[in-house]
Order: C-alpha cells, then sequence, then structure tokens
C-alpha cells in the first residue's frame, strides 16, 4: 500500500501506519514545518521503520506534495483541515494523488464539542466536510466514532 499523511505533523500516525503496511508498503508523511519532519525521521529511525519517506509541502498549494497523480491508496488527514482557510485546495490535492478506489481518511475536531482544542470558530461541522468532499468528486464511505471531540470520516474516489 501507498499511503500519504498530509500534514502529518511529528509522524504519530506515520509511524503507525508504517507498521501496519509494512516493507512492501510506504508511508509519505507530508507537513509544511521541516522540523516536524525532523520528528517523523527521528521516530521512524528509533522504531526501525525504513518505510516512510518525508516531503515538505504546502497542501493549499495545487500538485505541492510532489505526489504523482493517482498513485496513493490512502490520504489521512488528522486535524488538518480546521488549520486551513483553503479546505478546498487540500482536498483537492489528496483528490489528486488518490487513485480509483482509494480511500481518504480525515478525522477532525467535533462542533460544539468543546473541551480541549481549538476555538470554536475554527471548527467545521462534519456536514459542511462532508459536503465539501462530496463537491470535490468523492463519495463517503462511512463515518466512524473518533472519540468526544472529534468526528471520523472515509471517503472513496469513484
Amino acid at each position: 500500500m501507498k499511503i500519504a499523511d498530509f500534514g502529518s505533523g511529528s509522524g504519530h500516525v506515520a509511524v503507525l501506519l508504517a507498521q501496519r503496511t509494512g516493507q512492501e508498503g510506504l508511508v509519505t508523511a507530508v507537513d509544511i514545518l521541516e522540523d516536524k519532519l525532523d520528528a517523523v525521521r527521528v521516530k521512524a529511525k528509533a522504531a526501525g521503520i525504513n518505510n516512510i519517506e518525508t516531503i515538505r509541502a504546502n497542501l493549499e498549494v495545487p500538485g505541492s506534495s510532489g505526489l504523482p497523480d493517482r498513485s496513493q491508496d490512502l490520504v489521512v488527514l488528522v486535524n488538518v483541515l480546521f488549520q486551513s482557510t483553503r479546505k478546498t485546495d487540500i482536498i483537492r490535492e489528496s483528490h489528486r494523488v488518490l487513485r480509483s478506489g482509494g480511500k481518504i481518511a480525515i478525522v477532525e475536531w467535533k462542533k460544539g464539542a468543546g473541551g480541549l482544542g481549538p476555538p470554536e470558530d475554527l471548527r467545521t461541522d462534519d456536514a459542511v466536510i462532508q459536503g465539501l468532499f462530496s463537491k470535490a468528486g468523492l463519495v463517503l464511505d462511512h463515518a466512524f466514532n473518533a472519540g468526544q471531540l472529534h468526528y471520523g470520516m472515509i471517503f472513496r474516489k469513484p
């Protein structure tokens, strides 16, 4: 499997994904901050994982990930979209790199959940997010429970 972890941060998810895909798989951790990608590399090395690549990119810029069109089986976006006013551009880049039949998994902060996390005005309702993905040509496969403060959804590229 080829997996892109968009907005990977320090690599918690990327390392878990790389362990699950095994040596035949490849996880590409993509983030705008080089120090976060350094952390991904350190975590991977400490865990004895060598199937993670890192790319520094601004996902709001079309094509910036450098990944080929239709090259990924899965794109993961965990707590990424709330940080951007250009969600559609990030979704477009995710769609571009995803192969036909591939999936995008998202986890985002629930609106109205309170608690830790970003201010309420930065959170986006799950119905709005679903609409943005649908408008980009992706189909909701299913929603999943991502805890008290988050929601999760899996979208499929037809």
